[in-house]
């Protein structure tokens, strides 16, 4: 079977160091073409400045990576819809629920496919967690999501931007993965965001959850932006029935009593490109808001505190 061409539409630091090498090795997909205000090319292949000059140039290909900012992703997920594409989402999926309830609804209506990703959901040990978490119940749950803006988006001044998430950009990772494992739905209780007093996105957050659950289990997280010692993303679980678990390096080891039951090479962006040929094979859309919506109650219910200023 011949492999799909698809065009990944902005070509920032993820479209280069996940979307597009994930691709060229690809059973089911190749790169045809680039859309990049900044003119960045993949290889040999067509660049184009605006999705409508590849729309116009090039209407063969049928699908669209849409990795931009997620200001500008309500728009252009219309547009490609408009087009006749079928559309992958990077994440953040948008600002806003409700620009991303009218995509839904905006695929639906048109009738083309729409799979919005939460790439750190796609790993082995996330799946063996969540049927642990099915079987022995959670007493506690602690998330630590800390790493370094300046090297994960170096002078990306669109991250502190409204709109543009802040810590919370790598932090709905986490949320991904926690609202996937859990046995029961997730609230925000509380939040503490603190920002830097020249940014308009938080630099580090602390939440409380709760759940509608009889027991209350203890749960919280925290985000933060300016770790330099290198990436700490774990999430750390008691059961009910006694076993500790602990999800580390963005869900790719499962420790159960310090124990490494599951460990496996971070593909998780190979996976979505698998489930993205899957929900084609099938002619189905995949949406889920759950973080998306988890983040949007943080930022309504959340205390604001002011730091420092932040400097590149």
């Amino acid at each position: 079977m011949a492999k799909r061409k698809i065009a990944v539409i902005g070509v920032g630091k993820i479209a280069v160091d996940q979307h597009l090498p994930v691709i060229d090795k690809s059973e089911d997909f190749e790169v045809a073409a680039t859309v990049s205000g900044r003119g960045v090319q993949h290889r040999d292949l067509p660049v184009f400045k605006t999705p409508a000059e590849l729309y116009a140039a090039m209407p063969e290909v049928q699908l669209v990576s849409i990795c931009t900012p997620p200001g500008v992703r309500h728009a252009y997920v219309r547009e490609a819809i408009d087009a006749g594409k079928d559309v992958m989402l990077e994440k953040p999926p948008t600002p806003t629920i409700s620009e991303l309830d009218d995509l839904v609804n905006y695929a639906s209506q048109k009738g083309r496919l729409l799979f919005q990703t939460w790439h750190s959901r796609y790993n082995a040990a996330v799946d063996k967690a969540r049927d642990i978490l099915a079987e022995e119940g959670v007493k506690s749950v602690r998330i630590d999501w800390r790493e370094s803006v300046r090297k994960w988006h170096p002078g990306q001044d669109w991250v502190w931007e409204p709109g543009g998430f802040g810590v919370c950009d790598p932090g709905i990772n986490a949320l991904s993965i926690f609202t996937k494992i859990m046995p029961f739905p997730v609230f925000v209780e509380s939040a503490r965001l603190s920002f830097p007093e020249n940014r308009q996105t938080p630099v580090d957050v602390e939440i409380v959850f709760k759940s509608g659950q009889i027991h209350q289990p203890e749960m919280t997280a925290g985000f933060n932006w300016l770790e330099e010692s290198g990436e700490i993303w774990t999430i750390a679980i008691d059961t009910v029935k006694g076993s500790r678990l602990k999800l580390e390096k963005g869900g790719t080891v499962l420790r159960v009593d310090d124990e490494i039951v599951l460990e496996a090479p971070s593909e998780e962006y190979e996976r979505i490109y698998e489930r993205f040929a899957s929900l084609l094979d099938a002619g189905e859309s995949e949406v889920d808001d759950a973080p998306l919506r988890l983040t949007a109650d943080m930022f309504l219910l959340g205390a604001r505190v002011n730091t420092a200023p932040f400097e590149w």
